[in-house]
C-alpha cells in the first residue's frame, strides 16, 4: 500500500511515483497524460498538493479508462492511485480544459439524485430537470463537481438539453461524476456519453468537503 507519512511518500516496490507537488494546472495532468502513452499497462502513483491538481488528475486518468482514486492524504497532499486498462471514454485532449481557474466555484457542488425535479408528474419532472441543468451553465459561479446518482445518471445518457448543457460544462472544467452502481442498475453503462464512473467514497468525500451543495429537491 502506498502511503503518506510526516509528509514522506512511502512506495510500494517497483510503484512508480509521479512527484507533481509545487506544479500548476495543467501540469500535473500534462505528466500524468506522458506517463501513460508510455506505460500502457504500469498501475502508477500521482503525487498533488492541491485541490484542483486532485481533481483534474482524476477526471483525466477516468477519462482514459483508468481506474483513479485518492489512496492517501495529508494535509494538503493527495496520492492518486492509477490503473491503466479501462475502456477510454474520451481521446480528445484540451490542456485548457485543466486550467485550475476554470472552476471558479471550487467550493460548490450540485446534487442530481433523481430523474425528476419535484413531485406530482414524472414527465412534468423530467422536462423541469432539464431545464434546470440547462441553468447552471448560465449561473456564475461555476460548481467544481456534478454528481449524478440514482435516477440522476439518466441524465449522463439520454439524448437532451441535459446531457448537451452537461458535456457543455464538462469542456469548461466541471467535473461530472456518475454513481457506476446505479449505472449497473439501470443498464445504462454502454450508454454513458460525459463525466467519469466514480464510487460512493468520492461521493461522500466531495460533499463533505463542498463549500456548498446544491440539489434540486
Amino acid at each position: 500500500m502506498i502511503t503518506i507519512k510526516n509528509g514522506a511518500v512511502q512506495e510500494e516496490p517497483d510503484m512508480e511515483i509521479l512527484d507533481c507537488s509545487g506544479l500548476n494546472c495543467p501540469e500535473p495532468v500534462l505528466r500524468t497524460k506522458a506517463h501513460l502513452e508510455k506505460n500502457l499497462n504500469e498501475t502508477f502513483g500521482v503525487l498533488v498538493d492541491n485541490e484542483a491538481s486532485r481533481e483534474n488528475v482524476l477526471r483525466f486518468s477516468r477519462s482514459r479508462g483508468c481506474e483513479a482514486k485518492v489512496t492517501d492524504s495529508a494535509d494538503k497532499n493527495f496520492l492518486i492511485h492509477v490503473t491503466p486498462g479501462g475502456e477510454v471514454l474520451d481521446e480528445n485532449f484540451e490542456k485548457d480544459e485543466y486550467l485550475c481557474e476554470v472552476t471558479s466555484g471550487a467550493n460548490l457542488v450540485y446534487v442530481i439524485a433523481s430523474d425528476s425535479m419535484g413531485r406530482g408528474s414524472d414527465e412534468l419532472g423530467w422536462a423541469l430537470l432539464q431545464t434546470y441543468v440547462t441553468t447552471i451553465a448560465e449561473i456564475s459561479p461555476l460548481p467544481s463537481h456534478i454528481l449524478l446518482y440514482n435516477g440522476g445518471v439518466k441524465l449522463a445518457s439520454t439524448p437532451g438539453k441535459a446531457l448537451e448543457s452537461l458535456q457543455l460544462l464538462e469542456k469548461k472544467g466541471v467535473t461530472i461524476w456518475i454513481c457506476g452502481t446505479c449505472l449497473e442498475h439501470f443498464r445504462l453503462e454502454k450508454k454513458q456519453q460525459v463525466g467519469g464512473i466514480t464510487n460512493m467514497y468520492d461521493i461522500m468525500s466531495t460533499m463533505a468537503t463542498a463549500g456548498k451543495v446544491v440539489s434540486p429537491y
